[in-house]
């Protein structure tokens, strides 16, 4: 994981949970690991996806993405 984007910490979600913060919604425990879930999913499909192409330099870069979800709104990178 990046500075930007660190790894999901079980710890620190367990003591937020005692602390009565919220499971879900944009400030919810759940929602990093949520985003990072989400993310290497969709990188592992890509570069399966890649692998299976003969054509070479298909992959020209990466964007930002908005999800909306029931469980409030993340930003995928």
């Amino acid at each position: 994981m990046t500075e930007d984007q660190p790894e999901f910490d079980f710890n620190r979600a367990l003591k937020d949970l005692q602390e009565g913060k919220a499971l879900m919604g944009k400030e919810g425990i759940l929602t990093p690991l949520i985003k990072q879930l989400t993310e290497a999913a969709l990188e592992a499909e890509l570069d399966s996806h890649l692998k299976q192409d003969i054509t070479a330099n298909r992959r020209n870069g990466k964007s930002k993405k908005t999800i909306k979800s029931m469980n409030g709104s993340f930003e995928l990178n």
